[in-house]
């Protein structure tokens, strides 16, 4: 039964780990562009102080840089914010009165 169950559903899984390898792929894409971005402005400090770029020049690159990055960290807080989303709460139970069973006086014997 149990090698039955492998053979129809391992098409599916073989789907979800192609899925999971691509989007392991792109973390790692957004991952490496930031670093990439964070490298670039390092090399463009070093540039402005060397003098081999003017201060306009540096400002303009600095400003696309830095957009750049930004635009990045809010795709990735934006990613991560949906896993986050806090739990429904339940409405609360309505409080009912219930009802003490009737008192049953005995009957007098005599």
């Amino acid at each position: 039964m149990f090698l039955v169950d492998d053979l129809l559903l391992s098409p599916i899984k073989g789907i979800f780990w192609v899925f999971q390898e691509i989007h392991d792929a792109a973390q790692q894409e957004l991952a490496g562009e930031s670093e990439a971005i964070t490298a670039a402005l390092s090399e463009l400090y070093m540039r402005l102080e060397s003098g081999q770029i003017t201060e306009e020049e540096f400002d303009a690159q600095e400003k696309a840089l830095l957009d750049r990055l930004d635009r990045l960290q809010a795709e990735e807080k934006a990613a991560v914010a949906p896993a986050k989303k806090p739990a429904k709460q339940r409405p609360k139970a309505k409080k009912t009165r219930r009802k003490s069973p009737p008192v049953v006086k005995p009957a007098n014997l005599a």
